[in-house]
């Protein structure tokens, strides 16, 4: 949820980028902070935790000045939500500062090396590296435009970076590589804006350029040049944002349910914000009111939610039941409230609402509490209903999701799952050290991994282009992948209309497989893990039959070119993470598929966002 603003130009910079500050307040954030370059040729930073209203209070009792600034609202990733860890940070030799959006994976190893070098850091932050080592660069006799190039070279992960330097005051450089948030450039006459969303900027301009992952911009208060991170010129499309507050917000995105598509690398940095320390591995989940006496009680956990919050649920039940080995069961929620389920005061139920006001997960709430259960909630809107009733709950921080059809706060519910699962696990005694740090690290790299899958759009493309007018699907998957075949199906189903089944493959023999000819297009999720060799038997079934098969496969299994019509790409993923990234090109071809069929992909007809009556 972290925000970017930047000015340079006539007028004087720190108010503009507050005020572009405020109105990215609806992100959430938990810190902010601004750097000005004055008129005397030194840096200086104002920062304080909590509300910008605090910034406020201490810019009024030590204002800033300049033409140049930039500011930002922070999330903790690395690092408790303090003033020193707030951005922007600062070099050793105070002449370089910058603001950051995403993870630096490999911080710790550039931290050790700097230390080594003799860089006294500041922060616990992961951001600071950046930072350091552009001051590095510069300090051997590089531009800023240099510096920041050969440092963004060292960075595994997604992230967004803006930096400026005393040592070159008429600029500022900003780069995105990935997809850990946007790097808007707003023109306007005589000066130039940086934001990470539209609204912040809109008063000022409606003349914007979005860079797209591996692009550099150096801009002046006349004008900018972008390039790619290898130095090469680019010609940026210049778009025209429209007044009128949802166009603002939709930005360069056709649809809210695109767009959306797109903000999961970001959701997913936002929702590990502050709730994992990367070094250690342990995970923090504060709202939760997690005991070691609370956890020791229990010994059933129940699982509860409807659609899409259903199937992140079956993708829970693994996790959790891998890494905490709590014994999970998942229930629809309108059908838990019509029999006697078993439960006690050693039953937990965990309702999943990205509305926190679906009528059928808040009465089987109210039911579990009259049985004596612990309630919690995973929700994506704080101070709702669900979140008012339960004992514990995790928000999503999924940030607001307009379409319908749930993307963003599904994997943002799978990430919070998992979280949850560490935090179980760990309070039950069944993580050592080495294997929390591993689980950590593997969530960590897990915003970049989802914005590699987003990288392939073109090709979704070419194939909602080939099957748009299929008017049946049939999705396959085993294991922790079932339920994104399930999810596949619904979500070409909700939007596109076409009649669509998620399968376990292995059940294939017991009935379905009697619909598979050449009409049944057939989507195989055969992603390397422990059941691929069954999966792979599944596709050669499909293929026996005459079915065209789609395989969604792992980068580099050319053999799996020679078993199935088409394949989809995706970067390898520890397997318990697998759902996250493997859905994301099932969405997309949706959402494709959706547009090339004409029909209405944010609101498809008689559905709505929250399903507020029975």
């Amino acid at each position: 949820m972290c925000g970017i603003v930047g000015y340079i130009g006539p007028r004087q910079a720190p108010e503009i980028v507050l005020q572009g500050l405020k109105r990215l307040e609806y992100r959430g954030y938990d810190s902010a902070g601004i750097a000005a370059l004055g008129d005397d040729g030194a840096i200086a930073i104002r920062r304080d935790v909590g509300k910008l209203a605090n910034l406020e209070a201490t810019l009024a009792a030590a204002p800033l000045a300049g033409h140049v600034a930039i500011g930002h609202t922070r999330w903790a990733t690395h690092g408790a939500p303090t003033q020193r860890n707030a951005h922007p940070h600062l070099s050793m030799n105070g002449r370089v500062v910058l603001v950051h959006n995403g993870i630096v994976e490999n911080f710790k190893a550039l931290r050790d090396e700097l230390t080594a070098e003799g860089v006294e850091f500041r922060s616990e932050t992961d951001t600071e590296v950046i930072v350091q080592l552009a001051e590095r660069y510069m300090a051997g006799g590089q531009s800023l435009e240099e510096a920041a190039r050969h440092t963004l070279g060292h960075l595994e992960g997604a992230n967004a970076v803006v930096l400026m330097s005393a040592d070159q005051p008429d600029r500022i450089v900003c780069a995105r590589i990935g997809n850990a948030g946007g790097i808007t450039l707003g023109l306007g006459e005589g000066e130039m804006f940086i934001a990470s969303d539209i609204p912040a900027i809109l008063e000022y301009t409606r003349q914007m350029i979005f860079l797209e992952s591996r692009q550099m911009a150096v801009i002046t208060a006349g004008g900018y040049r972008v390039m790619t991170l290898d130095g090469r010129p680019v010609a940026p499309e210049r778009h025209t944002i429209a007044w009128d507050p949802v166009s603002a917000v939709k930005g360069e995105y056709k649809h809210f349910m695109q767009k959306e598509i797109f903000e999961q690398p970001r959701a997913l940095i936002d929702t590990l914000g502050g709730r994992v320390d990367f070094e250690t591995g342990c995970v923090t989940l504060p709202e939760m009111n997690l005991t070691p006496e609370l956890v020791a009680r229990l010994n059933k956990l129940i699982i509860v939610a409807c659609g899409t919050s259903y199937y992140a649920g079956l993708v829970g039940k693994f996790m959790i039941e891998t890494i905490a080995r709590l014994p999970v069961e998942v229930e629809y929620a309108s059908e838990f409230r019509y029999y006697n389920p078993i439960i006690d005061e050693r039953t937990a139920v965990l309702s999943i609402t990205q509305s926190g006001e679906t009528a059928d997960t808040l009465a089987a709430a109210e039911q579990a509490r009259g049985q004596g259960a612990t309630l919690w909630a995973i929700v994506n809107a704080i101070g709702s209903q669900s979140m008012r009733l339960s004992d514990g709950a995790i928000p999503m921080h999924a940030g607001p999701e307009i379409g319908v059809a749930s993307t963003k706060a599904f994997t943002s519910s799978l990430a919070d799952l998992y979280l949850l699962a560490c935090a179980l696990g760990e309070m039950r005694g069944l993580l050592t050290p080495q294997r929390r740090r591993q689980l950590a690290d593997d969530v960590a790299h897990l915003p970049a991994l989802v914005g590699r899958a987003l990288e392939h759009d073109a090709a979704y493309q070419a194939l909602a282009e080939r099957f748009h007018k299929a008017e049946n699907f049939l999705f396959l998957g085993r294991g922790i992948n079932y339920p994104i075949a399930l999810e596949g199906a619904l979500k070409l189903k909700e939007i596109s209309y076409i009649h669509a089944e998620g399968y376990p493959a292995g059940e294939m023999k017991h009935g379905p497989i009697a619909l598979i000819d050449e009409s049944m297009p057939v989507l195989a999720i055969v992603t390397k893990d422990a059941l691929y060799d069954k999966m792979i038997s599944q596709v050669q079934q499909a293929k026996a039959r005459g079915g065209v098969v789609i395989a969604l496969a792992t980068e580099g299994d050319e053999a799996i070119r020679a078993e199935a019509d088409h394949v989809i790409y995706v970067p390898e993923t520890p397997p318990l993470l697998a759902p996250i990234v493997n859905v994301v090109p099932l969405q997309l071809l949706s959402y494709h598929i959706a547009v090339r069929r004409g029909a209405d992909v944010d609101q498809p007809r008689n559905l709505a966002k929250s399903v507020t009556v029975e």
